[in-house]
């Protein structure tokens, strides 16, 4: 159960936000639990069930002043943490005791609990995802128009723009955005089910009222803001519902990962870096460095995300009948850590993206040392209009080409292609026409009208209906 106040876990200390460390604390935790209880006894009351408005006001007196010490005192001698919590919370209310859990099993607080946590932990993390795309935005329209090199295999290809390779990191987190409201919109609480799901207790309770059994659920679900129960269920609910939250989960930290590593591969071309603060010491050993410290976190913690949502795929799968309890200790590590390092993989996201260096020159420079070869099939085209034999042409770049390529990569020469073809007679073109071929905005294709359409197609409608995401200060990270 624990004594202290906040979950408590290698990474929560350092990387974690306030919001979401206060989420899986033990404070949240059991007020959630006591909420439960409340809601449980006013709508037995409500229904005719022999619960008083003075029972229940006194447990809502009691929801926040936990007395974790009875608490743990209770749990030494029952080995049961709901009972242990139930005593608790009837030392502090003697007029409520008798119905305090009245029908319920521990999952009605156990299992609804992890559901309201998982949702509002999947909002913090909407939110999040919406200030990462905010910024990147900004960003990705200043560079939406800069040429850059395309690397397909990690060889140079086609040229493209700082900013078109930024909206793919986007498009990546748009792709998490909609599948975390959907998650949101599809939860459901497990409701008031008893041992088995058959509502047995319940049904006793209303004197076989079966109207009433299904109203004491709907009443439960209302004050606890849901709108839905689970329709069927064994003792818990599905664990398919953690699966599929932590695979929600995964999906942004692949996302994350899959652009740190463009950085740290950015990083190592001198293209574009992460921010490096004034006094930041990159090696303990070699001065010079800059090393992406960052995105190889963000890349470190992702991994663990990944791995870690194999956690409730594989109880999901392993669940005997109406339940077994084999799910219980793994998932209260693997479903807090996870949205704790999802937490912490966003708000290094964001603010990497807040700090971003381009380093243009370096950019422009790559493409130079590339572009000769790009620009081959444009000067072919432009010796045919001269009046040249296509296939001639063709193959004679092929084979300067070479040439070319040998003297870069042999002789650790510049990429003299242009000043080979100015001296073939074949093409009949002088230095000056062949380098109006080398301008790189010629290359990028629809790169800029790519990003407009899609930040004012796709991403502005999210910053606009989620508004409140972009409230706040910048992340300042804690190391």
């Amino acid at each position: 159960m624990g004594q202290t106040n906040r979950y408590e876990s290698p990474l929560s200390s350092r990387y974690a936000s306030d919001e979401m460390l206060y989420l899986f604390s033990a404070d949240k935790k059991f007020t959630t639990w006591r909420r439960l209880w409340v809601a449980l006894a006013r709508a037995e009351m409500e229904l005719g069930l022999p619960v008083t408005a003075e029972q229940v006001a006194e447990l809502e007196s009691h929801i926040n002043d936990i007395n974790y010490d009875v608490a743990a005192a209770e749990e030494k001698k029952l080995r049961h943490d709901v009972m242990a919590h139930v005593h608790a919370y009837g030392a502090q209310c003697p007029k409520a005791m008798p119905i305090i859990h009245l029908g319920a099993t521990s999952c009605y607080v156990g299992d609804n609990t992890d559901v309201i946590l998982m949702r509002e932990g999947l909002l913090l993390i909407r939110n999040k995802l919406v200030r990462v795309l905010h910024t990147l935005s900004s960003f990705t329209d200043k560079y939406k128009a800069l040429p850059t090199l395309g690397f397909t295999h990690f060889q140079p290809a086609q040229l493209v723009t700082v900013g078109k390779r930024a909206s793919l990191w986007m498009n990546d987190l748009l792709m998490d955005l909609e599948e975390v409201e959907y998650r949101i919109s599809t939860l459901k609480l497990l409701g008031s089910k008893g041992t088995t799901g058959t509502q047995a207790s319940f049904l006793e309770l209303f004197d076989g009222d079966h109207e009433k059994v299904k109203l004491l659920e709907e009443k439960i679900a209302k004050e606890m803001g849901f709108t839905a129960v689970v329709p069927v269920s064994g003792q818990t609910y599905s664990r398919k519902m953690d699966a599929n939250v932590l695979a929600t989960l995964s999906g942004i930290a692949q996302s994350a990962s899959k652009f740190a590593t463009d950085m740290r591969l950015l990083c190592h071309l001198k293209e574009v870096e992460e921010p490096f603060e004034k006094n930041q010491i990159g090696s303990s050993a070699m001065p010079y460095k800059r090393n992406p410290m960052r995105c190889e976190r963000i890349c470190s913690l992702a991994r663990y995300v990944m791995v870690d949502a194999q956690n409730p795929a594989i109880t999901s799968a392993t669940q005997w009948f109406e339940r077994t309890l084999d799910d219980s200790a793994n998932k209260r590590i693997s479903i807090p850590e996870a949205f704790l390092a999802v937490d912490a993989i966003l708000n290094i996201y964001e603010n990497v993206c807040a700090g971003l260096v381009v380093h243009e020159k370096v950019i422009r420079r790559h493409i130079m040392e590339e572009l000769p070869f790009m620009a081959s099939e444009n000067i072919m085209m432009d010796a045919v209009k001269r009046g040249g034999d296509r296939q001639q042409l063709h193959e004679r770049i092929r084979v300067l080409s070479q040439e070319a390529g040998k003297n870069v990569k042999d002789l650790g020469l510049t990429n003299n292609l242009i000043d080979l073809i100015a001296e073939d007679p074949l093409f009949n073109m002088s230095r000056e026409e062949l380098t109006a071929h080398l301008e790189p905005e010629r290359y990028i294709g629809r790169c800029p009208e790519q990003v407009t359409e899609f930040l004012q197609q796709e991403i502005a409608p999210v910053l606009t209906k989620y508004p409140e995401a972009l409230q706040g200060s910048d992340v300042e990270l804690k190391v």
